[in-house]
């Protein structure tokens, strides 16, 4: 099932998309919500009306002229409202490259267990614009990931259990400053300004139940579902990354593992993947220095269109522009 948000007369409407159209929830049955936050808030009572509906459509049972098509709507992030976004660090490739990039080992604490840091939950935007300020075009970034969102309550959750807090997939562009994030981790403290400007995610939540051809093996001594989606990057319609769901070393229920531990997980809460191999220009450009002195670094700039793409996830599109409100004195002041 593909589950988004779009505006409708100011307000987030819950959607379906079955065979490119697409039906409100709420008009399509009067038990189902009109938001995804009430739906993952009571997913187990929800969820099992929202597929019968789909099968009804597929089936004949319900007209499907009733679906439209979803062209001309003003899509939002599937989660506008998150309780909280933490972003994981699961790909052994870009963690290896971009160590090796810098002159230092790879560290091996990476192999020991997850981890994650939080990100701006109100910071989360969908396809579209995306809003920076000036620090921000200084080495902007793109990453390319993959997220979950949660959709049960639970702590302490062990990773043989974790797949079923898994509400779905979506594709996750977690936009970094690099400029201000290399400023401020001097300091010891992770990135923080030089993230939470912007986190895209989109523009489907696509269930576990649709996704289950794609199913892989997880890596050799790891716990949990993983997907064979491969994943890209396009800036201004030129292919840039490349990657597949399945290189991701430690697994979604590694993660939600790790971050319930003696913590509760809540229905709306999001854990991102961490960047494919390859998929951000902080890696690539690294790698081009390294094996050409004359490479020349590419970050993105003002009006650049960005299109992650992953198998039956969809792709999300998003255009970098100038804050509105770009204001002097809103600038770095340095005492």
């Amino acid at each position: 099932m593909k589950l988004f948000t779009y505006l409708r007369d100011g307000h987030e409407q819950l959607a379906i998309l079955i065979d490119g159209k697409y039906y409100d929830t709420d008009r399509l049955h009067p038990e189902l919500p009109s938001s995804m936050g009430m739906l993952l808030n009571y997913w187990d009572d929800y969820f099992p009306v929202a597929q019968a509906c789909v099968n009804a459509i597929r089936n004949g049972q319900i007209n499907a002229t009733q679906g439209s098509s979803p062209d001309f709507l003003q899509i939002l992030a599937p989660v506008p409202f998150p309780t909280s976004c933490r972003d994981g660090y699961a790909f052994r490739q870009h963690v290896e490259t971009a160590r090796r990039n810098r002159g230092v080992p790879m560290i091996p604490e990476f192999d020991q267990y997850p981890i994650f840091y939080f990100t701006n939950h109100h910071g989360i935007v969908g396809p579209g614009p995306v809003s920076c300020m000036p620090d921000h075009f200084e080495k902007l970034d793109f990453e390319l990931e993959a997220a979950i969102v949660i959709c049960r309550s639970g702590r302490n959750i062990p990773a043989e259990d974790a797949d079923q807090y898994i509400g779905g997939l979506m594709i996750m562009n977690d936009l970094s400053a690099r400029t201000l994030q290399m400023e401020e981790m001097l300091l010891n403290l992770g990135p923080a300004k030089g993230k939470d400007f912007a986190t895209a995610i989109g523009p489907w939540l696509v269930t576990l139940d649709e996704l289950t051809p794609f199913e892989t093996p997880p890596p050799a001594r790891h716990t949990g579902k993983s997907w064979n989606l491969d994943m890209t990057c396009r800036v201004n319609g030129i292919e840039v990354s490349r990657g597949n769901l399945a290189q991701m070393d430690w697994t979604f229920a590694e993660l939600i593992e790790r971050a319930s531990y003696g913590v509760n997980l809540y229905p709306g809460d999001i854990i991102g993947s961490g960047t494919v191999g390859t998929g951000c220009f902080l890696e690539l450009n690294g790698s081009g220095r390294l094996n050409n002195p004359a490479h020349q670094d590419q970050w993105l700039q003002e009006g650049d269109i960005v299109e992650l793409e992953i198998d039956q996830l969809g792709m999300l599109k998003n255009i970098m522009e100038r804050e509105k409100n770009d204001l002097s004195l809103l600038k770095k002041k340095h005492l």
